[in-house]
This record gives C-alpha cells, structure tokens and sequence, in this order.
C-alpha cells in the first residue's frame, strides 16, 4: 500500500516505521523533524529489537498525493488542521485511519471525507519521543481497529492483516465505540490523575484549584499505583468509566478495572501521553479524554463525581 502518516509524534512514527519495514510505501507527514527524518531516518528502540527506517519524507501533502490509506497520529488539539490536511491526500478509493485518544475523532473526520472512508483505530501500546527521529517503544502495541458507524468490513480486515503481518497484535472489531470506551477506562485515571495529581490529592477531590496554589511534578503510573489513596482513585474513576460504558450499551465488566491494573504495573514509571504534554506547557486532549466521556455519562444518567471533579481541575490546569 501507499501510506501517508499525518502526525509523526511517537505515536505516528511508530507503527508508520513498523509498515515502512514491511515494505510499504510509507509517506511521513513531517514539521520540524523534516531534516532529521530526511537525513538519518526514524530510529526506533525497543525491547523487540531496535531498527532504522528510511520512510519518504514530506512538509505539505500535496508532495504525497493520494494514498491508499491515511493514517492520523497527531494530537487531537491539531484536528482543526485536518480540513486544509486531507483533501491533497485523498483519492478514488483511498480510506481514512484516525489512532486518536478518545471519543469524536471518526465522526469529525467523517465530515471532512466521508463516512464510508473512515476508520477508527485503538493502540495500546507505551511510547515516548525523546528526541527528533528517535522513538523509545517501552511496552505492549496491540492495535484494534473498526469502521465509523458500521461493522467492520473486509478491507478493515485486510489493513489489519497488514498491521499485524509487521509483528504488532491487531483485529478488527465490529463496534469501534466500544473499543473506546474499554480504552477510556485506562486513559482517563492515567492521563488524567497523572497531570492533575501535581496539584495534591486534595485538590483532585474536591475539583477546585485554590489561589496561588503550588503544582508539583505529575505523577507516573508507578506513584498512582503504589500509594494508596492514588490507588483508589484510579480504582473509582475506572469503575465511573465502566458503568458509564454500561449505561451507554456498551458492555464492560467490573473486572476489567483489575486487568488494567495489573497490565499497568508492568510498564514502570510511565508518563502517559497528556503528562508529557503538560510538563510541555502544551494544549491538552481534554475534549476527546474527559470532556465529552463526562458528558456522555451526565445524558446516560450516570453519577460521575470522581470524573466530573477531574474535568473541573484539569480546565483550570490546562495551558
């Protein structure tokens, strides 16, 4: 296939530089990595085995052209960028690929090409940038992929099979939105206690920022994990997330609050993505994360004071 990767942060360049070694054609999307990239290729350093890439390297789409497939890995805070992104992409049979965080994206790609273009994907996986062209993968990579508003089809199985015949784990599923919201009840407590968590325990409860209140440093998911009332909170909020998802028709048990636990004290100290960006002074994804997960649970009918708390600090947080 003829990729184009749109957002080449950790995210993007990971699985991106996995299909450019498969063999793909494979079209990064670069700003200020351009020259990096160009020059000495994406390095990625992995548990699985450390490799170099030379993938085609772009500043405007229109130098792409159309794609076979279009694989969106940037920030959900650069959406509005989308429209004047994908038109110069875009071709007779090309299909759209958003890997974003959270709840929203496939539908506002929907409206820029077309729902019968649009596929919504999930990564669990742990990855760091740390320098330009240069991606730490930490832990996991299993990729869930689904079509926007219908059962997957077989070309999703057939980019599935692309994705895992490069070593990552990946299916198709045929209810997309539920696989958010499984994830959701990972990134919410971890993104979320992780940034909000600098400004004290206290001030997670009770949602309010006090004047000239000190914030501390965020907090890794083996601080949120090993002390006990960080725990708990995590703990609530997965559960908030769980019954939310139920309420919504999306089935997800109790259980899997443990599961997520006990996957995430494998990964060490990790930062999650929103933590980075914070400590960056970066917008936060607080729309897709939290924002509009609270409000979905609020027209459910579901009490969510954990989360609700959350969303209130992490507003007057944000950069």
């Amino acid at each position: 296939m003829k990729i184009a990767i749109v957002g080449c942060g950790a995210l993007g360049s990971y699985y991106g530089s996995l299909l450019c070694r498969a063999g793909h054609e494979t079209h990064f999307l670069l700003r200020s990595d351009y020259e990096t990239v160009r020059r000495d290729g994406v390095t990625i350093l992995s548990g699985d085995g450390d490799f170099n890439v030379h993938p085609h390297c772009a500043r405007r789409p229109e130098e792409i052209g159309p794609a076979d497939l279009v694989i969106i890995g940037l920030k959900t805070t650069a959406n509005a960028t989308l429209p004047q992104i994908l038109p110069a992409l875009i071709g007779p049979k090309t299909l759209v690929l958003t890997l974003q965080n959270g709840l929203g994206n496939e539908s506002f790609i929907a409206g820029i090409v077309g729902g019968e273009r649009t596929l919504g994907g999930l990564c669990f996986v742990c990855l760091n940038r740390i320098a330009p062209g240069k991606i730490h993968h930490i832990a996991h990579g299993v990729v869930i992929l689904g079509e926007y508003g219908r059962p997957a089809e077989d070309r999703t199985r057939m980019i599935a099979q692309a994705i895992a015949d490069t070593g990552i784990r990946c299916h198709a599923t045929d209810n997309i939105e539920q696989a958010h919201w499984e994830k959701l009840v990972w990134n919410i407590p971890f993104n979320g206690l992780g940034v909000a968590g600098a400004a004290g325990y206290e001030a997670v409860v009770s949602g309010h920022l006090a004047p000239s209140q000190p914030v501390g440093p965020c907090l890794t998911t083996d601080i949120l994990l090993g002390e006990v009332r960080w725990a708990q909170l995590v703990r609530e909020l997965m559960l908030e997330t769980i019954h939310a998802a139920n309420a919504l028709g999306y089935p997800i048990p109790e259980s899997a609050a443990d599961h997520q636990i006990t996957r995430t004290r494998t990964m060490g100290a990790y930062k999650a993505s929103t933590l980075i960006d914070f400590e960056r002074r970066q917008p936060l994804e607080l729309e897709s994360l939290f924002l509009e997960p609270w409000r979905q649970a609020q027209k459910a009918g579901i009490p969510c004071p954990r989360l609700a708390a959350l969303c209130s600090l992490l507003q007057q947080l944000a950069p």
